[in-house]
Formats: structure tokens, sequence, C-alpha cells
């Protein structure tokens, strides 16, 4: 009864190409097919296949490898080759959170996703976010990115085999992401940021702004607060989460005219 597959998505497509039209960029949009069972997850993707048309390729299938379990991530990838299949990490405080005693670590799952046919998927925020992690945890990202990389134990040989994308979300917003892509060293992830996007104070759309705005900052090597003068939507993200800018931009109010 919840978003019914056949209600929701033909209006999330309309919202999609009315996005497209006034950005003039392509969008993606990642649908949660994940079912019961692999016929119903087949039908749900069939339909939107349908809905999107001649846009189908900007559509990625969502697939829960932990509810799923293994088998449903491998027969989206077989019955949908062309498609982005983003493979959702649940169960993280059951099964790989440090704290956890059972299980294995994300480490483990990122390796597991990539030999599965996982397009990408979350690999954690390194730190810079509300998930438990350390900056070393970018190895995890390397090993799912790289064609040869050396593990917490093993080294790996990938021998040619598809890349898996990093994802980050959880906590992540435009403050944050400057000291992430530091870390990391590069800006190829996907950054689902639904809090960083919606909790902007403007509007959704100006924290996606917000966001890429702080990926351009990290890239050109420039100070934060400088680059809020001149960039809206970032400045507005210190307002709109005013407990990471005291952390991270100590004096951001007097530097950038804000008064509480």
């Amino acid at each position: 009864v919840f978003a019914p597959v056949k209600k929701t998505i033909p209006l999330v497509y309309d919202a999609m190409k009315r996005a497209m039209d006034e950005t003039g960029e392509a969008k993606l949009f990642s649908m949660n097919i994940t079912a019961d069972d692999h016929y119903e997850m087949c039908a749900r993707a069939d339909f939107a296949l349908e809905t999107f048309g001649p846009d189908a390729d900007k559509l990625a299938f969502l697939v829960d490898g932990f509810v799923g379990g293994p088998g449903m991530i491998t027969t989206a990838r077989r019955q949908y080759p062309s498609q982005y299949l983003h493979y959702h990490r649940a169960g993280h405080g059951m099964i790989t959170s440090p704290s956890a005693n059972r299980g294995y670590t994300a480490f483990v799952l990122a390796k597991m996703s990539r030999l599965q046919g996982a397009s990408g998927i979350h690999v954690g925020t390194m730190g810079y976010g509300k998930m438990e992690g350390g900056a070393d945890d970018r190895n995890i990202a390397y090993m799912i990115e790289r064609d040869s990389c050396d593990g917490p134990v093993y080294h790996q040989e990938w021998y040619g085999m598809k890349p898996t994308t990093p994802i980050i979300s959880g906590g992540m917003n435009a403050l944050r992401l400057p000291g992430f892509f530091e870390n990391l060293g590069h800006g190829n992830v996907i950054n689902t940021a639904g809090g960083g996007s919606y909790g902007h104070i403007d509007s959704p759309a100006a924290g996606a702004v917000s966001l890429r705005q702080a990926y351009e900052c990290w890239k050109a090597g420039a100070d934060p607060i400088e680059y809020a003068r001149e960039h809206k939507e970032f400045a507005r993200a210190f307002e709109s989460f005013p407990g990471d800018a005291d952390k991270l931009y100590p004096g951001w109010r007097e530097k950038l005219g804000v008064h509480k």
C-alpha cells in the first residue's frame, strides 16, 4: 500500500523530465526494485523500463543485497546487463559494523558486491559522516574501483573485471565533502546525500547545488570560506548545518558576515 509502483514511477519520470528540461542536464533515478521474490523484482524493473522509455538509460536499479541476498543481485545483473545496478548496503548494524561480533567487514562485502556484478555499493563515509569508520577506509573504495589493490590481509588482482563505483551516504553534506575528497584523493563517487540536500536552508535543489560546489571547491584547491563568498548555495550550507560549520570552520560566522 506504500508508494505503489504503478502510481509513483510515472510521477517520478515526469518530475525527472521536468528537472532535465529546466537544467539542461541529464538526471539519474535509482529505483529500489527489491522484492520478496525475483519474479516480482523483475516485474517492477520491466514496468519502470517501459515507463522511462527513451530515457531508460537514465534508470538505475537498486537491489538490497542484504535482504534479497547474492542471488537477487546476480539475477538483476543477468536480466538487465546494461542498467546501473546499485547494491543497497543494508544490515550495517547487524553485520558490517565494527561493533558487531558476527558477519563480515565492509571490506569483504565490497569485494563480494564486485564479484556479483554490482555497479556501485555504499562504502561508508570514512569518518566524515555518521557511520563508523576511519580515514583509512578509503582502501575499501580503492579495492572495488582498481584492477590491483592491497587489502588489509591480501593483495587482490581483478584481471580486468568491471569496477564498482564507491557510493557515499549517511550524514554527508557540503561542509564535510572537501575533507572527504581530500582524504580519498578523488571525486569519482556517487554521493547520495539525502539530508545534505533536503537539509539545506533554501531548498533540496539548492542543497544539491551546494554538494556539487563543495566538490568544485576541493578540486580547485580553494579555501572553503573564500569559495563560499562567491557561491551562494555553498555559503548557505554553513547556515544550514551550523554544528558542522562550527566544528570544521571555526570563526565562519564572522568571516561570512552571518549573525545568529
